[in-house]
């Protein structure tokens, strides 16, 4: 009896420890707990934001704990193919950039999540879910998006060159053209006696990401394998055409939030992060809208990125519960307001309050969403990345500003260029 009594008791004791431990919760179930490395959301305040308020509520939700580890690509890289190596796999969830997903999805890692049950309540957007599709397989769900956008205050639209609407632009129809931008600067220019048109090409500005990844593929259809084309020397001769009808501080300006508010230009091109405190100040006066396009189409970056399973994942249908969470419209639009990720599914932006962050989500979705679409992945090439940018400016300043013959410049420019990407080892893009 005495004995029975203690085994009882020991029982108890051992049920007690486990459930304070978190193993299992008090109701009996076995409480699991997501790991989730994520190269995105890394800084002090957006971190926070993930622990103590993101997964707080899928925790809420499902009772899944989740372990959000924060790492840099390289680690990340290097922990996952350690854990590949030996066949004891940790990591639930991975969140990273395209590029990461692509270097992972090749070496074999990466489940083919096309077999996981349906996202319900979501589409997500188009170009977005076709870069998802690696080698043949689903490598990962489409999670968060940034992009450089055009900037339009509503004035300018009294100037639209004829056979282009407001519609047009707004859409970005097939009418919204790179020649219909030029008329259109130089109506304005007409108009109101100085170029309205405004880039931020000063020295920390970034207009050499609309070179290489918006006008450069929109006439040849690449960022840098056709450098030196025919099709490259006509762009280069658009630019040169356009250039009078921009704004002559653009060489200055590093950013177009202050040159929107104070009326120096009408239409400008930046980052949505940099236009971000014109549309905020004045959300009645501005839009967002798509890019034009050119020959080729209508190219523009997207900096995406994506949730994607490991093979041999612990936890791979509780890591689907928080692919499934983490990509809700609801928490999308989260998301946005709180750290000013762009969302990937369409019905985000119904979910957005009327104002400066459903302006700014609706040209992104715009742009994203145009039938001519040529997505523009930034080439990762590590510590030469910069050298690749300069390679662009130097095009530049000696073709537009310094008026040199661009089919001699872009020749003599492109063997540098394309030994960057070969001394790396990625494909020419």
């Amino acid at each position: 009896m005495i004995r029975r009594l203690f085994g009882v008791l020991l029982a108890a004791v051992v049920l007690f420890a486990v459930v304070s431990s978190g193993c299992i919760s008090p109701g009996g179930e076995e409480k699991v707990t997501v790991t989730f490395l994520s190269t995105q959301l890394n800084p002090p305040e957006e971190r926070a934001f993930v622990q103590e308020d993101l997964l707080k509520g899928f925790t809420s939700d499902t009772n899944i704990e989740v372990n959000f580890v924060p790492i840099s690509y390289t680690d990340m890289v290097t922990r996952l193919e350690g854990e590949m190596q030996t066949g004891k796999v940790t990591i639930d969830v991975i969140g990273d950039l395209h590029g990461g997903m692509d270097y992972m999805a090749s070496k074999g890692w990466l489940e083919d999540l096309s077999t996981m049950p349906k996202l319900e309540g979501r589409t997500f957007i188009s170009t977005f879910e076709q870069y998802s599709y690696i080698r043949g397989q689903k490598a990962y769900v489409p999670w968060m998006s940034a992009t450089y956008v055009m900037v339009v205050n509503k004035e300018a639209f009294q100037y639209l060159p004829e056979g282009l609407t407001e519609d047009d632009v707004m859409k970005g129809t097939d009418k919204w053209t790179y020649d219909a931008l030029l008329q259109w600067a130089k109506n304005l220019k007409e108009a109101k006696g100085q170029p309205e048109l405004g880039f931020p090409a000063g020295p920390k500005g970034l207009f050499v990401r609309f070179l290489h990844g918006y006008i450069y593929p929109s006439y040849t259809g690449y960022q840098a394998k056709e450098f030196d084309s025919p099709e490259a020397v006509e762009m280069w001769d658009y630019l040169k055409e356009l250039w009078p009808y921009v704004h002559p501080s653009s060489t200055t300006w590093d950013a177009m939030a202050d040159p929107l508010l104070k009326g120096e230009v009408l239409i400008a091109w930046d980052h949505t992060a940099r236009i971000k405190n014109a549309i905020e100040t004045k959300p009645d006066q501005f839009v967002v809208v798509p890019v034009p396009r050119g020959p080729k189409g209508r190219g523009f970056i997207v900096v995406l990125a994506g949730l994607a399973i490991p093979k041999g994942a612990p936890h791979k249908d509780e890591a689907w519960k928080l692919i499934d969470y983490l990509t809700k419209p609801d928490t999308q639009v989260k998301v946005l307001e709180k750290v000013g990720f762009f969302p990937t599914v369409e019905e985000a932006s119904g979910k957005l309050p009327e104002g400066p962050l459903k302006i700014l989500a609706e040209g992104v979705q715009a742009q994203a969403s145009t039938e001519d679409a040529l997505v523009v992945m930034i080439p990762n090439l590590g510590d030469k990345g910069g050298q690749f940018k300069e390679y662009y400016k130097q095009a530049f300043e000696r073709i537009v500003l310094n008026n040199e013959d661009p089919a001699t410049v872009t020749k003599e420019i492109k063997p540098d260029l394309i030994k960057l990407f070969e001394d790396v080892g990625v494909p020419v893009p």
